[in-house]
């Protein structure tokens, strides 16, 4: 794994109630092909629906090198991470039956270089390429939806 780095601090995060708004980082994994971006999409343990890799905050990592973490951990992914956020999206991360806790999530970057078939969620999830406005139909969150539709590499500099 690498990470195109610029200063960026690692971040030392306090402890929050359990019911307070939480910050994940997630990565857009892609890849062009035929000069055009896919970008990876893997599906959630529990429902199975289509999300990207995300999760919570590990101190001493940046945000970048926690999404390229959560890349790797959920869909086997060796990249680079890219230090911009894309934006963020909110979502609500059901913890039981009656409860669900309201998440934020930041989006990084993550040109993925290869494939692994052996990583720590291997077997729990599928992941799949696709096209950014395909992929941006299969989300559920509106906000990811959009981040994903208008997603640009080369109009980014990426």
């Amino acid at each position: 794994m690498t990470l195109q780095t610029t200063n960026q601090m690692p971040l030392a995060l306090p402890a929050a109630p359990k019911t307070e708004v939480r910050t994940q980082f997630g990565a857009l994994c892609y890849r062009m092909r035929s000069g055009k971006p896919e970008v990876l999409l893997v599906t959630s343990r529990g429902s199975g629906r289509w999300i990207i890799p995300k999760g919570w905050p590990i101190p001493g990592l940046t945000p970048a090198e926690m999404s390229l973490q959560e890349a790797w951990e959920e869909a086997g992914v060796r990249g680079v991470a890219h230090n911009l956020a894309l934006g963020l999206y909110s979502y609500t991360k059901e913890i039981g039956l009656e409860r669900g806790l309201p998440c934020l999530v930041m989006v990084y970057p993550v040109r993925v270089t290869s494939l692994s078939a052996h990583f720590p969620e291997a077997g729990q999830r599928r992941h799949k390429w696709m096209r950014p406005k395909k992929a941006a139909k299969r989300v559920d969150e509106t906000e990811l939806a959009h981040l994903i539709s208008g997603f640009e590499p080369r109009k980014l500099g990426l």
